[in-house]
């Protein structure tokens, strides 16, 4: 008789992907899934701990999965992920009602610990070397014609505001020839969308020292038939090559579209943070985007209230963000996480000063954005259908190739035909824009 398990993932997408592979690891085996905790025998949390918020909802999560101990069939709570390997072995003291936590790089070990009768060692945890291949099965839990694909884990850089060496250890790429063959499998099931995720997508093959690049596996992923959209994210602004930049301009897979996290304009702030870049330099780099690739959106994010910002820096900022003109940007009030330089440094910014910082730039980016969706209407655009509104279960969404998932906003189809599915493109005409979305009527599927 099979095991029963429930799964949840927290965070990011490269957290999903870790869990996706967790479960195709289970399914191989003699367990099935269930949707609800209350059935299930064996409850697994995959945690987040990239920020104090994330790592008090991980918390709240566990405790709220232990529950079922009590109230249903639950007789193991395993917590794997971000926030195991950033706290170690003190957790067994912390969450009793936890039978075994498996770090970052143990996550392939999962059918083996769940196995376990008694738990004579809880705590599965060692520095992050493992990162799956194109053997390692993988069950897609979020669309059936879009996914993730990781294409490397850890990260080699030192900003000071960041865990994420801590918590998932140095670069290490996987090879052209096994993501393009997990890809040719993943084109098989459906998916038509691939999203290129890691921590620095810029360093991609480096350490493999075999030539590997960026640049090489687009081309190389472009030729798989099936698959429609390939989007770049998490390219770290120092080292981007020409010759990137000119395969996203010339293959037609490739979507133009690139996410380059900044974080900061201001010279004092950007050396504060270890950024290894100028405001020159950042302006350097986005000129050579936008004229190698023709009509690119830009996506970045923004840390406001890092510690010693005066207004002066946060004015630079502000400067910076008007004068760029990004498509997309996501800003973060700094967090001050035990374990990270930064949070020893002194001038620390009072948190209101950080909340109304993100606020004021935010409504400056608002305005931004609202007038370059503007830009769309009355033009016809290709959509990829997601499925139903989460707000309006008759409406029909979408995205463009320039609208990444779950971050960038949507495509609301106006009078969409009832037998347009899932994964399926049309045609659209765009008739109403506001600062994150937009509406349109189906020309054509």
């Amino acid at each position: 008789m099979s095991e029963r398990i429930h799964l949840i993932s927290l965070g990011c997408p490269t957290n999903r992907v870790d869990s996706e592979v967790m479960m195709g690891q289970l399914r191989d085996g003699p367990f099935e899934f269930v949707d609800s905790p209350e059935d299930a025998e064996s409850i697994i949390v995959n945690t987040c701990s990239f920020l104090q918020s994330t790592t008090e909802e991980s918390i709240d999560t566990i405790l709220d999965m232990a529950k079922y101990k009590n109230v249903g069939c639950c007789q193991k709570l395993i917590v794997t992920g971000c926030m195991v390997q950033r706290y170690g072995q003190g957790l067994e003291g912390e969450l009793p009602e936890v039978d075994f936590f498996l770090g970052t790089g143990e996550y392939h070990r999962i059918s083996e610990v769940i196995a376990k009768k008694n738990p004579d060692i809880r705590s599965f945890i060692d520095t992050p070397m493992y990162i799956h291949d194109e053997f390692a099965p993988r069950v897609l839990s979020w669309r059936i014609h879009s996914a993730y694909l990781k294409i490397s884990e850890g990260c080699n850089h030192r900003c000071t505001f960041c865990i994420i060496p801590t918590l998932r250890g140095t670069q290490r790429s996987r090879t052209i020839a096994s993501l393009v063959a997990e890809a040719e499998r993943l084109a098989n099931q459906g998916v038509v969308e691939l999203n290129l995720v890691s921590q620095d997508s810029t360093s991609y093959g480096r350490d493999l020292k075999d030539g590997s690049q960026l640049g090489t596996l687009l081309r190389s992923l472009a030729r798989i038939d099936g698959i429609r959209w390939i989007r770049l994210h998490y390219a770290y602004p120092i080292g981007i090559p020409n010759s990137l930049l000119e395969v996203i301009a010339e293959e037609e897979k490739v979507c133009s579209y690139i996410d380059l996290p900044l974080q900061h304009a201001s010279g004092p702030m950007l050396k504060h943070m270890r950024r290894g870049v100028t405001r020159l330099g950042q302006e350097r780099i986005l000129e050579r985007i936008r004229t190698t690739i023709p009509n690119v959106t830009v996506r970045t994010t923004f840390i406001v209230g890092f510690p010693h910002e005066t207004q002066d820096d946060f004015d630079i900022l502000k400067d910076f963000v008007q004068a760029q003109q990004f498509d997309r940007v996501g800003i973060f009030t700094y967090s001050q996480e035990d374990g990270t330089e930064a949070a020893k440094m002194d001038g620390q910014v009072p948190h209101l000063i950080r909340m109304h910082r993100q606020e004021e730039l935010m409504n400056v980016q608002a305005q931004i954005s609202a007038d370059r969706l503007a830009r769309h209407r009355g033009e016809i655009v290709e959509v990829l259908v997601d499925g139903s509104s989460k707000e309006h279960e008759l409406v029909k969404v979408g995205r463009t190739s320039l609208q990444a998932p779950d971050v960038d906003g949507v495509v609301f189809l106006d009078k969409a035909p009832e037998e347009l599915q899932a994964g399926t493109f049309a045609h659209v005409k765009i008739t109403q824009t506001t600062a994150h979305d937009m509406v349109g009527e189906v020309v054509s599927t």
